[in-house]
């Protein structure tokens, strides 16, 4: 039987998934000249507007905080992807190649926050969305340090595990967001 978490999370990955599909059908895969740091910093910057509109209760660019959040959640996809496509020399793929690696990493991420929720239960869902804005910071930070430490960690999990992380907690802003429309 599928929760309400589940039912949840698939709606805002399938939002996510088609705009990703879209945005790759309009400028093809261009990210993939980005270096994971690059990508690092894509994230930061749209997870630190998020955090600057929540202080000042403003904003003057009309992009939606819960468009910043599905970048979010696309950039960290693409993180994931190009950790699957290091090696691959191929620049170019198309959504159809793409789309099999795209649900790898969502069902995985998928499957890390039932296990989490389990233990946790869903504590997430008494969380403040300016909480969980901070801790995909923190992990943010956590990730540009692995990477200046060229991915040697000596106790911690690795940067797939921590844009896993930020991924869910993303998600879990869009349906705090969802329901405070509500």
């Amino acid at each position: 039987m599928e929760t309400q978490t589940a039912s949840e999370y698939n709606e805002v990955i399938g939002l996510c998934k088609e705009l990703f599909k879209k945005k790759t059908r309009d400028y093809g895969t261009s990210w993939r000249i980005l270096r994971l740091p690059s990508l690092t910093d894509q994230i930061f910057i749209k997870a630190s507007r998020i955090r600057s509109i929540q202080e000042k209760g403003a904003q003057k660019v009309t992009d939606s905080i819960r468009d910043e959040f599905i970048g979010i959640i696309n950039y960290c996809i693409i993180a994931l992807l190009q950790l699957d496509l290091k090696d691959e020399p191929k620049q170019e793929f198309s959504f159809e190649e793409l789309e099999p690696l795209y649900d790898k990493w969502v069902k995985a991420t998928r499957e890390l926050l039932e296990n989490k929720n389990h233990d946790y239960g869903e504590a997430w869902r008494s969380m403040r969305v300016s909480s969980m804005t901070d801790i995909i910071l923190m992990k943010l930070y956590r990730v540009k340090q692995i990477e200046d430490n060229r991915g040697k960690t000596l106790v911690s999990e690795g940067v797939a595990a921590n844009y896993q992380d930020m991924l869910n907690y993303a998600v879990f802003c869009m349906i705090k967001l969802r329901e405070n429309d509500h």
